[in-house]
């Protein structure tokens, strides 16, 4: 038996949270529940997480949770739970399974059967923002070597255990050549541990247009965080529906499973939802807890139902779909079938899984580590850059002097274009002279510099090199 821990959510949620356990309890499922209330009702009582801190306790004990959707209310500074839950749990891995179901989900790719796993803690949605001009904000892209290494080494795993052979890289290394860069090397680091198992790599822009126009050509897609969001939904959807797909959110200690859609609050109460996603996200439940007989029941039973056209009023189709049910009647219909196998649809064999080995993440000896240079950002309102290197020039100490400003990421100075649009926001990069080094003390010094000469710095960013090697941008057409 084990424990686990449920939230009905809002709006539909309770709903196809009931449809849900009525199933898997109907197969055998081994399970006892401890629920709890987060979302809507907690929200509004004046708690801007959505979730008690007892809650929080409930939940870290039994280790598994399954979520129904939620609605967070919009403005007044509400946290969304889902991204809160991902990051206070460490639940690095979001997977998403994508699979049509031909010809009884209308679909332009019959034969598609796609995992995404999506790196689900850090990478823009670090969500650390700052307006820093007038006329720019900006957002920090953290990627970590843990990180990387906890999701691609995920990814893997998961494609042995579901005997899937091979796995798919995208980035846009080609740009972010530091973050994006980071990935894609642990990625082919990693892929060497499984020479069993096919690896690539694809640039994100033309890998999600071969994706949308040809997923059969991919098995496991494994990725940073806003990329994975973006295509499982758009993987899901091309698939025929995202009301059918359930995720699992994977960490070191605790995993949540829920649907991927949103609570749909105009449907609440009428017996109308359809608990597919929801479904889906407990069946990988089952397999997460070790309940693999139980999972591949109830799929082969859900499978069935969808096969003899048996549909909620989302996914019915006339001539395709025999019969439109509500909520508890889909749920009936597959609890009639468990122990039935789909005739056309295939059918799903869990029982000679083996288990995922995730080693806990192994720190490596730190690089040898040299500060190299500055970067001091600057907030000018004229829009002259040798106006401002003029300027600027005066703050340079005996042993480092200015090298280059960029806009935008754009080399504006020296030899810059007059054609290129200027913000008020300028990068200024200072190196040492050669035969010189760069210190902290030396930064202080050009920042005070600027006090004197009252330029507004913003702020700084040192350059690094890591073993020798240089660990920051150039400036583009530097």
């Amino acid at each position: 038996m084990t424990k686990i821990t449920v939230a009905k959510g809002d709006g539909i949620g309770p709903e196809i949270m009931d449809a849900t356990l009525e199933i898997i309890k109907a197969a055998g499922a081994k399970i006892e529940i401890d629920e709890i209330e987060v979302g809507e009702k907690v929200y509004l009582a004046g708690n801007t997480a959505g979730i008690a801190a007892e809650s929080w306790d409930i939940i870290r004990r039994n280790k598994i949770f399954l979520k129904a959707p939620i609605t967070t209310p919009q403005g007044g500074g509400y946290k969304s739970l889902n991204v809160t839950t991902r990051k206070f749990l460490g639940l690095y891995s979001n997977v998403r399974p994508c699979m049509s179901l031909h010809p009884f989900i209308k679909t332009k790719h019959p034969i598609m059967d796609i995992v995404i796993v999506r790196e689900n803690e850090e990478d823009l949605y670090a969500g650390i923002e700052h307006q820093q001009t007038d006329e720019v904000v900006q957002c920090l892209k953290l990627i970590s070597r843990p990180g990387c290494e906890k999701i691609v080494r995920y990814a893997f795993e998961y494609a042995k255990q579901q005997n899937r052979k091979k796995v798919t890289c995208f980035t846009k290394d080609n740009i972010m050549k530091q973050s994006d860069g980071l990935f894609h090397q642990v990625f082919d680091e990693i892929a060497k541990e499984y020479p069993e198992i096919e690896n690539e790599h694809w640039i994100i822009d033309i890998g999600a247009a071969k994706m949308a126009d040809t997923p059969e050509a991919f098995d496991v897609i494994v990725m940073p965080n806003l990329y994975g969001d973006v295509l499982s939904d758009v993987a899901a959807q091309i698939t025929g529906s995202v009301g059918l797909a359930g995720s699992a959110n994977i960490g070191e200690e605790c995993s949540m499973f829920e649907a991927i859609h949103g609570s749909a609050p105009r449907r609440a109460g009428q017996n109308l939802a359809n608990p597919s996603g929801l479904l889906q996200g407990a069946i990988m439940m089952l397999n997460h807890i070790g309940q693999t007989e139980v999972a591949e029941k109830v799929q082969n039973a859900w499978l069935k139902t969808i096969e003899e056209g048996i549909h909620t009023y989302d996914i019915y189709k006339e001539g395709v779909s025999k019969q439109k049910v509500g909520t508890k009647e889909f749920a009936q219909a597959v609890i009639a079938n468990l122990g039935n196998k789909p005739a056309i649809l295939k059918s799903v064999s869990y029982a000679n899984n083996s288990s995922l080995n995730l080693p806990k993440y192994k720190r490596r000896p730190a690089a040898k580590k040299d500060l190299v240079g500055v970067d001091v950002f600057v907030h000018w309102g004229s829009l002259d850059p040798n106006e401002l290197a003029e300027k600027v020039k005066k703050i340079e100490t005996a042993n480092v002097k200015l090298s280059m400003i960029t806009n935008r990421g754009i080399k504006v100075w020296p030899d810059g274009f007059k054609e290129t649009f200027c913000t008020d926001h300028w990068r200024c990069r200072f190196k040492p002279t050669e035969g010189t080094e760069i210190n902290k003390a030396g930064i202080i010094e050009l920042l005070q510099n600027a006090i004197n000469e009252n330029i507004d710095t913003i702020k700084t960013e040192n350059l690094y090199s890591f073993d020798g090697k240089a660990a920051y941008s150039l400036g583009q057409g530097q």
